[in-house]
Protein backbone atom coordinates (compact mmCIF):
# COMPACT_ATOMS: atom_id res chain seq x y z
CA UNK A 1 0.00 0.00 0.00
CA UNK A 2 1.28 3.24 -0.47
CA UNK A 3 2.01 6.15 1.75
CA UNK A 4 -0.54 8.29 2.83
CA UNK A 5 -0.03 11.31 1.50
CA UNK A 6 1.89 14.41 3.91
CA UNK A 7 -0.85 16.88 5.55
CA UNK A 8 -0.52 20.17 4.20
CA UNK A 9 -2.27 22.10 7.18
CA UNK A 10 -3.88 21.16 10.33
CA UNK A 11 -7.94 21.73 10.96
CA UNK A 12 -8.42 21.96 14.53
CA UNK A 13 -12.17 21.28 15.95
CA UNK A 14 -11.74 21.22 20.11
CA UNK A 15 -13.81 20.12 22.63
CA UNK A 16 -16.29 23.26 23.92
CA UNK A 17 -15.44 22.55 27.81
CA UNK A 18 -12.89 19.46 28.43
CA UNK A 19 -9.51 20.85 29.14
CA UNK A 20 -7.53 21.01 26.50
CA UNK A 21 -4.75 23.90 26.88
CA UNK A 22 -1.66 21.07 27.66
CA UNK A 23 -2.48 19.50 24.90
CA UNK A 24 -3.05 22.52 22.44
CA UNK A 25 0.25 24.00 23.67
CA UNK A 26 1.94 20.56 22.41
CA UNK A 27 0.30 20.62 19.62
CA UNK A 28 1.28 24.82 18.22
CA UNK A 29 4.54 24.54 19.37
CA UNK A 30 5.03 20.95 16.93
CA UNK A 31 3.30 22.67 13.92
CA UNK A 32 5.48 25.88 14.47
CA UNK A 33 8.75 23.98 14.60
CA UNK A 34 7.59 22.19 11.68
CA UNK A 35 6.33 24.87 9.79
CA UNK A 36 2.54 23.46 9.77
CA UNK A 37 0.37 26.16 9.88
CA UNK A 38 -3.12 25.77 12.33
CA UNK A 39 -6.44 26.98 11.98
CA UNK A 40 -9.80 26.63 13.60
CA UNK A 41 -12.80 24.71 11.53
CA UNK A 42 -16.24 25.83 12.95
CA UNK A 43 -18.79 23.03 13.65
CA UNK A 44 -22.76 23.67 13.07
CA UNK A 45 -24.05 23.42 16.82
CA UNK A 46 -20.92 23.36 18.73
CA UNK A 47 -20.41 25.73 21.39
CA UNK A 48 -16.77 27.15 19.77
CA UNK A 49 -14.04 28.22 22.16
CA UNK A 50 -11.50 30.46 19.70
CA UNK A 51 -8.14 28.78 20.02
CA UNK A 52 -6.83 29.13 16.09
CA UNK A 53 -7.82 31.15 13.35
CA UNK A 54 -10.77 30.48 11.71
CA UNK A 55 -10.82 29.09 8.27
CA UNK A 56 -12.75 26.58 5.85
CA UNK A 57 -11.69 22.90 4.81
CA UNK A 58 -9.08 22.58 2.42
CA UNK A 59 -7.84 20.27 0.48
CA UNK A 60 -4.60 18.42 2.26
CA UNK A 61 -6.08 19.32 5.69
CA UNK A 62 -5.42 17.03 8.51
CA UNK A 63 -8.69 17.44 11.08
CA UNK A 64 -7.53 16.78 14.53
CA UNK A 65 -9.87 16.85 16.69
CA UNK A 66 -8.90 17.72 20.59
CA UNK A 67 -11.03 15.96 23.11
CA UNK A 68 -12.63 12.48 22.87
CA UNK A 69 -15.41 10.94 20.47
CA UNK A 70 -17.97 13.33 20.65
CA UNK A 71 -15.23 15.65 19.02
CA UNK A 72 -13.62 13.19 16.67
CA UNK A 73 -17.38 13.06 15.51
CA UNK A 74 -18.06 17.04 14.98
CA UNK A 75 -14.97 16.68 13.16
CA UNK A 76 -15.79 13.80 11.18
CA UNK A 77 -18.75 15.95 10.02
CA UNK A 78 -16.62 19.17 9.29
CA UNK A 79 -14.26 16.57 7.51
CA UNK A 80 -16.35 14.37 4.99
CA UNK A 81 -17.21 17.40 2.50
CA UNK A 82 -13.49 17.23 1.23
CA UNK A 83 -12.78 13.67 2.32
CA UNK A 84 -10.36 14.22 4.41
CA UNK A 85 -8.46 12.34 7.52
CA UNK A 86 -9.51 13.15 11.22
CA UNK A 87 -6.81 12.72 13.94
CA UNK A 88 -8.61 11.93 17.27
CA UNK A 89 -6.54 13.21 20.60
CA UNK A 90 -7.97 11.65 23.54
CA UNK A 91 -7.67 14.27 26.75
CA UNK A 92 -9.25 11.77 28.76
CA UNK A 93 -9.81 8.20 28.60
CA UNK A 94 -8.78 7.11 25.02
CA UNK A 95 -12.19 6.37 23.12
CA UNK A 96 -13.15 3.95 20.75
CA UNK A 97 -11.99 6.97 17.81
CA UNK A 98 -9.50 8.35 19.03
CA UNK A 99 -5.90 7.30 17.98
CA UNK A 100 -3.46 9.07 20.84
CA UNK A 101 -3.46 10.33 24.26
CA UNK A 102 -2.82 13.46 24.61
CA UNK A 103 0.41 12.56 26.11
CA UNK A 104 1.58 11.13 23.06
CA UNK A 105 0.47 13.65 20.88
CA UNK A 106 3.70 14.73 19.89
CA UNK A 107 4.70 11.29 18.55
CA UNK A 108 1.26 10.83 16.36
CA UNK A 109 1.80 13.84 14.75
CA UNK A 110 5.35 12.97 13.90
CA UNK A 111 4.43 9.29 12.60
CA UNK A 112 1.71 11.01 10.46
CA UNK A 113 3.99 13.63 8.66
CA UNK A 114 5.91 10.33 8.18
CA UNK A 115 3.49 9.15 6.45
CA UNK A 116 3.48 6.10 8.78
CA UNK A 117 -0.10 5.96 9.54
CA UNK A 118 -3.37 3.89 8.05
CA UNK A 119 -6.61 5.27 6.72
CA UNK A 120 -9.39 3.80 7.87
CA UNK A 121 -12.26 4.01 6.08
CA UNK A 122 -15.76 4.14 7.49
CA UNK A 123 -19.68 4.09 6.74
CA UNK A 124 -21.98 6.75 7.24
CA UNK A 125 -25.92 6.53 6.79
CA UNK A 126 -27.39 8.29 3.89
CA UNK A 127 -31.25 9.98 4.69
CA UNK A 128 -33.47 10.83 3.06
CA UNK A 129 -37.04 12.63 3.90
CA UNK A 130 -39.62 12.06 2.00
CA UNK A 131 -37.94 11.36 -0.94
CA UNK A 132 -35.29 14.37 -0.92
CA UNK A 133 -31.88 14.09 0.56
CA UNK A 134 -32.04 15.64 4.23
CA UNK A 135 -29.00 14.27 5.98
CA UNK A 136 -26.18 11.90 6.81
CA UNK A 137 -25.45 10.23 10.02
CA UNK A 138 -21.50 8.69 11.40
CA UNK A 139 -23.40 6.89 13.96
CA UNK A 140 -27.22 6.46 14.10
CA UNK A 141 -30.24 7.88 12.88
CA UNK A 142 -33.09 8.57 15.72
CA UNK A 143 -36.71 8.84 15.35
CA UNK A 144 -38.04 9.41 18.92
CA UNK A 145 -41.87 10.14 20.58
CA UNK A 146 -41.73 13.82 21.87
CA UNK A 147 -43.56 13.96 25.21
CA UNK A 148 -46.56 11.63 25.73
CA UNK A 149 -47.99 8.96 23.79
CA UNK A 150 -46.06 6.48 21.45
CA UNK A 151 -44.54 6.90 17.88
CA UNK A 152 -45.73 4.37 15.44
CA UNK A 153 -43.46 3.49 12.26
CA UNK A 154 -43.34 0.82 9.67
CA UNK A 155 -40.12 -0.72 9.12
CA UNK A 156 -39.60 -1.71 5.60
CA UNK A 157 -36.67 -3.87 3.84
CA UNK A 158 -36.22 -2.35 -0.06
CA UNK A 159 -39.97 -3.83 -0.47
CA UNK A 160 -40.69 -6.41 2.28
CA UNK A 161 -42.28 -4.92 5.76
CA UNK A 162 -40.20 -6.05 8.70
CA UNK A 163 -42.60 -4.70 11.33
CA UNK A 164 -45.15 -2.08 12.34
CA UNK A 165 -43.99 -0.70 15.47
CA UNK A 166 -45.73 2.03 18.53
CA UNK A 167 -43.30 2.67 21.27
CA UNK A 168 -40.56 5.39 21.86
CA UNK A 169 -39.10 5.23 18.55
CA UNK A 170 -36.58 3.36 16.55
CA UNK A 171 -32.65 3.79 15.93
CA UNK A 172 -30.77 3.04 12.95
CA UNK A 173 -27.27 2.54 13.26
CA UNK A 174 -23.82 1.73 11.62
CA UNK A 175 -21.44 -0.46 12.75
CA UNK A 176 -19.56 2.13 14.71
CA UNK A 177 -22.75 3.33 15.96
CA UNK A 178 -23.58 0.29 17.25
CA UNK A 179 -21.89 0.33 20.25
CA UNK A 180 -23.26 3.39 21.22
CA UNK A 181 -27.38 4.03 21.43
CA UNK A 182 -28.55 0.62 19.38
CA UNK A 183 -26.76 -1.27 21.60
CA UNK A 184 -28.06 0.54 24.85
CA UNK A 185 -31.32 -0.30 24.02
CA UNK A 186 -30.75 -3.96 23.78
CA UNK A 187 -29.44 -4.13 20.02
CA UNK A 188 -26.67 -6.13 18.50
CA UNK A 189 -23.13 -4.71 18.14
CA UNK A 190 -21.87 -4.93 14.38
CA UNK A 191 -17.83 -6.13 13.96
CA UNK A 192 -16.05 -2.88 12.46
CA UNK A 193 -16.18 -3.69 8.53
CA UNK A 194 -19.84 -5.31 8.62
CA UNK A 195 -21.41 -4.47 5.34
CA UNK A 196 -24.67 -4.12 7.21
CA UNK A 197 -26.53 -1.73 9.65
CA UNK A 198 -28.95 -1.95 12.17
CA UNK A 199 -32.76 -1.25 13.19
CA UNK A 200 -33.03 -1.02 17.28
CA UNK A 201 -36.81 -0.27 18.60
CA UNK A 202 -36.95 1.68 21.37
CA UNK A 203 -39.16 0.29 24.31
CA UNK A 204 -41.76 -1.41 21.65
CA UNK A 205 -45.50 -1.06 23.21
CA UNK A 206 -46.02 -5.48 22.83
CA UNK A 207 -45.74 -7.21 19.51
CA UNK A 208 -42.43 -8.91 18.37
CA UNK A 209 -39.34 -7.01 16.31
CA UNK A 210 -36.40 -7.55 17.68
CA UNK A 211 -32.94 -5.62 16.41
CA UNK A 212 -32.80 -6.39 12.63
CA UNK A 213 -29.43 -6.41 11.04
CA UNK A 214 -29.61 -5.23 7.46
CA UNK A 215 -27.47 -5.71 4.32
CA UNK A 216 -25.50 -2.69 3.45
CA UNK A 217 -26.93 -2.69 0.24
CA UNK A 218 -30.28 -2.28 1.10
CA UNK A 219 -32.56 0.12 1.64
CA UNK A 220 -34.76 0.47 4.90
CA UNK A 221 -37.89 3.44 4.48
CA UNK A 222 -39.32 4.38 8.29
CA UNK A 223 -42.64 5.65 7.56
CA UNK A 224 -43.93 7.41 10.84
CA UNK A 225 -47.25 7.86 12.17
CA UNK A 226 -46.89 10.21 15.21
CA UNK A 227 -48.73 10.97 18.20
CA UNK A 228 -50.75 14.35 19.17
CA UNK A 229 -46.93 15.67 20.55
CA UNK A 230 -45.73 14.45 17.32
CA UNK A 231 -41.95 13.69 17.21
CA UNK A 232 -38.05 14.24 17.00
CA UNK A 233 -35.16 13.27 15.04
CA UNK A 234 -31.81 12.84 16.37
CA UNK A 235 -28.31 12.32 13.60
CA UNK A 236 -25.42 11.53 15.54
CA UNK A 237 -27.18 12.53 19.21
CA UNK A 238 -27.76 16.06 17.67
CA UNK A 239 -31.61 17.08 17.55
CA UNK A 240 -32.84 18.01 13.70
CA UNK A 241 -35.82 19.52 12.53
CA UNK A 242 -37.40 16.27 10.57
CA UNK A 243 -41.31 17.06 9.44
CA UNK A 244 -41.57 14.32 6.92
CA UNK A 245 -43.55 11.17 6.96
CA UNK A 246 -40.93 8.86 5.49
CA UNK A 247 -37.64 8.53 6.01
CA UNK A 248 -35.11 6.10 3.59
CA UNK A 249 -31.86 5.25 5.21
CA UNK A 250 -28.91 3.54 3.04
CA UNK A 251 -25.48 2.71 3.90
CA UNK A 252 -22.66 4.79 2.13
CA UNK A 253 -19.47 2.60 2.77
CA UNK A 254 -16.60 4.66 2.68
CA UNK A 255 -18.39 8.66 3.99
CA UNK A 256 -15.37 8.76 6.49
CA UNK A 257 -11.69 8.67 7.37
CA UNK A 258 -9.95 8.18 10.20
CA UNK A 259 -6.17 8.38 10.84
CA UNK A 260 -5.06 5.25 12.78
CA UNK A 261 -1.68 3.72 13.47
CA UNK A 262 -2.27 0.10 13.64
CA UNK A 263 -4.84 -2.72 12.30
CA UNK A 264 -7.67 -2.17 14.83
CA UNK A 265 -10.11 -5.05 14.14
CA UNK A 266 -13.01 -5.55 14.66
CA UNK A 267 -12.90 -2.70 17.81
CA UNK A 268 -14.19 -5.59 20.34
CA UNK A 269 -11.17 -4.47 22.14
CA UNK A 270 -11.71 -1.28 22.57
CA UNK A 271 -15.25 -2.14 23.74
CA UNK A 272 -13.46 -3.76 26.36
CA UNK A 273 -11.25 -1.90 27.29
CA UNK A 274 -13.99 1.03 27.91
CA UNK A 275 -15.75 -1.57 30.09
CA UNK A 276 -19.10 -1.65 27.35
CA UNK A 277 -18.17 -5.37 26.93
CA UNK A 278 -17.70 -7.41 30.27
CA UNK A 279 -17.32 -10.99 31.19
CA UNK A 280 -19.86 -12.97 32.93
CA UNK A 281 -19.12 -13.25 36.59
CA UNK A 282 -18.58 -16.93 36.35
CA UNK A 283 -15.85 -16.71 34.19
CA UNK A 284 -14.22 -13.57 36.43
CA UNK A 285 -14.53 -15.75 39.80
CA UNK A 286 -12.97 -18.79 38.01
CA UNK A 287 -10.00 -16.63 36.78
CA UNK A 288 -9.71 -15.48 40.54
CA UNK A 289 -9.56 -18.65 42.06
CA UNK A 290 -7.19 -19.93 39.83
CA UNK A 291 -4.88 -16.84 40.71
CA UNK A 292 -5.17 -17.74 44.35
CA UNK A 293 -4.04 -21.59 43.54
CA UNK A 294 -1.16 -20.64 41.59
CA UNK A 295 -0.02 -17.91 43.98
Amino acid sequence: MAAPTVPERIALVVHPTRPIDGALAKLTGWAAEHGVDVVQLAVDGDRQREVAAPSTLEDGDLVVAVGGDGTVLAAMRAAAPRGAPVFGVACGSLGALTVVSAERLIEGLGRVWAGDWRPKSLPALAISEDGAPFEWAANDFVVVRRGAGQLVADITVDDELYARIAGDGLVVATSMGSSAYSMASGGPVLAAGTAAFVCTPLAMHGGSAPPLVVPGDAAVTVAVRPGFAGYDVEIDGRERKGKGRSFGVTLHPDKLTLVTFAESGGGLTALRKRGLITDSPRVLARDARDAREAG
